[in-house]
């Protein structure tokens, strides 16, 4: 099983960018799915998750206006659109499986991708 994020790059603020994780050996479809970031020196910061049908998505209070998850079921591809960008969303973008059920909090996960890097700079 593999999580592959691309999609990331060097923008101005104002700007947009459509992350991807290709999910790859597992059935993508049967797994809720989240999107995190990571600043150096600070723990994961879990910005959005999705439900594995697609319908249900949940958003950090930080990002709910400018974020927005989705899936692709039928090509396992995950997504993530950042709108709006300011130099504070640079960071490490990485997706993950998660293995608990929806309601639970916290949530667990047994999957990670590498990480795609957006940095946002004028």
């Amino acid at each position: 099983a593999q999580l592959v994020e691309s999609g990331g790059g060097m923008v101005q603020p104002g700007g947009s960018l459509t992350l991807s994780c290709a999910a790859s050996g597992f059935t993508f479809r049967a797994y809720h799915m989240s999107w995190f970031r990571q600043v150096p020196g600070q723990g994961p910061e879990r910005v959005s998750s999705i439900h594995k049908g697609g319908a249900i998505t949940r958003y950090a209070d930080s990002v709910k206006d400018r974020f927005s998850i989705s899936r692709d079921n039928v090509q396992n591809i995950l997504y993530l659109q950042i709108n709006n960008l300011a130099p504070e969303d640079t960071d490490l973008y990485y997706c993950a499986r998660q293995t608990s059920d929806w309601a639970m909090y916290p949530p667990d996960y047994d999957l990670w991708g590498r990480g795609t890097q957006v940095i946002v700079t004028s």
